[in-house]
């Protein structure tokens, strides 16, 4: 789905559109903060995507509660899918910006199902393995780690997982 010259906020974005009713879409699940339909250019049967409610353009768009509600529906969609489509597997895909090919600039996460005899795609198999020297990984490592200060901390006080 091309969006090329829409507005991107709210009114004008299509998955909004498509959200609330105004386009239509084949609903598979809603609730009160995301919703989910199936993709109009499927890469298989039953290609899912689920969006939040709310207009974000990127996922550092959304508050860290709305990812988390994001992410809890689309674990939950992912089973539906899986089970309903007989699928031996699943990829999640979730994009941001247009280097990350996202074409919708409304946050997507693409639930595919996925079956063996396709031969699994893995992200090595896709991007390639950029091989780098152990300084520059060094360095790229501790870049990220002094920008964690800017970016919000989803643990806070938190020292382990709940499962």
């Amino acid at each position: 789905m091309s969006e090329e010259g829409q507005a991107g906020q709210g009114g004008g974005c299509l998955f909004c559109k498509i959200a609330s009713g105004e386009i239509p879409g084949k609903k598979v699940y809603e609730d009160a903060n995301v919703f989910a339909f199936l993709d109009i250019n499927p890469r298989n049967p039953g290609h899912t995507l689920v969006i939040p409610k709310k207009h974000a353009t990127t996922i550092m768009d959304m508050g860290e509660k709305d990812v988390g509600k994001l992410f809890e529906s689309v674990r939950y969609v992912a089973e539906a899918v899986q089970k309903g489509t007989k699928a031996e597997g699943l990829s999640i895909v979730q994009s941001n910006g247009k280097a990350a090919g996202q074409v919708v600039t409304h946050v997507h996460v693409h639930i595919i199902p996925r079956y063996l005899s396709e031969g699994p795609v893995s992200l090595e198999g896709v991007l390639g393995v950029k091989k780098m020297p152990e300084e520059t990984i060094d360095q790229i490592a501790s870049t990220i780690t002094q920008n964690l200060g800017a970016a919000q901390s989803p643990q806070k006080g938190k020292d382990e997982f709940d499962f």
